[in-house]
């Protein structure tokens, strides 16, 4: 596996491969990688002969209140998990590279709707941040595909529709969330969670599971959530936020909707957690 930080070689070992015609494959993160991560890489396998992934702890998505130093960045460790994977290559850039003109006076791209509510709510200014980075890195690598997890499910909705907008050639894929035995999704989050908080943590999924089952029968999706959500919060937990969605558009369901997701966020001591369910009436 070949790691640079210079987009020129970057771009330079990418032609060569287009000149080969052999189809590139991106998996765009940042980083602190766990088994989630690494089966982006495995998946990507399937869809092309050559696969780039980047580490890039991106500034711009993070809030005024949310303390980017503190964000686990363990360099060494992602690069044997990358290169056991079968990565190519690891692009590596600064922020100096990525933003040489500062974050003040950078070009930002906004992709409305799917980015409001939720952890847009939450969190102002992330979606910008996610849809600005994901923008710049498909321009400099100009991959044929490109790998996210459905944990983060309203920000794969967000570049889908990025994409469709600004019709870019480029197929996004989405991967199947992996989840510990206990049915928590693995997030570099959860490295913030204690012990006990551990045990606490799995109930957040545990409620998904129990929502998706009683609105198979029962269209009172606002009472329901709001079930879900105290359930949480007895669990030891405090609900940001849980919803039924419209599963593409993310508008509130309606009875007549049968694509639907469930969005939900908990904090659990340190840790901001967010999982989702997706469920067909």
């Amino acid at each position: 596996m070949k790691t640079t930080n210079n987009i020129s070689e970057l771009r330079e070992q990418i032609n060569t491969w287009r000149k080969q015609g052999l189809k590139i494959a991106f998996v765009p993160t940042m980083g602190n990688l766990h088994a989630g991560h690494i089966s982006l890489v495995t998946h990507a396998h399937q869809y092309a002969d050559k696969i780039v992934a980047s580490i890039f702890v991106n500034p711009m998505q993070f809030g005024a209140n949310e303390d980017i130093d503190k964000y686990p960045r363990t360099m060494a460790a992602d690069q044997e998990k990358l290169q056991a994977a079968g990565t190519n290559l690891l692009f590596t850039p600064t922020p100096d590279i990525i933003y040489p003109k500062g974050l003040d006076k950078q070009t930002y791209v906004d992709v409305p709707n799917v980015s409001a509510g939720y952890c847009g709510e939450s969190r102002p200014g992330h979606f910008r941040g996610v849809s600005t980075i994901v923008c710049k890195l498909f321009n400099i690598v100009q991959p044929d595909v490109a790998c996210f997890g459905l944990k983060d499910y309203q920000q794969v909705q967000v570049i889908q529709t990025m994409v469709e907008d600004l019709s870019m050639p480029i197929n996004i894929i989405p991967v199947a969330t992996v989840r510990e035995a206990s049915g928590l999704a693995l997030s570099s989050r959860n490295g913030y969670l204690t012990t006990a908080e551990k045990k606490i943590a799995p109930a957040l999924h545990r409620h998904l599971q129990w929502l998706a089952q009683e609105i198979q029968t029962n269209n009172d999706f606002i009472g329901l959530a709001k079930q879900a959500a105290d359930f949480i919060n007895k669990a030891g937990m405090r609900t940001d936020y849980i919803h039924i969605c419209h599963a593409r558009t993310l508008n509130p369901a309606n009875k007549d909707d049968k694509e639907l997701v469930i969005l939900a966020a908990a904090h659990c001591g340190k840790a901001r957690l967010i999982d989702n369910l997706q469920v067909q009436l």
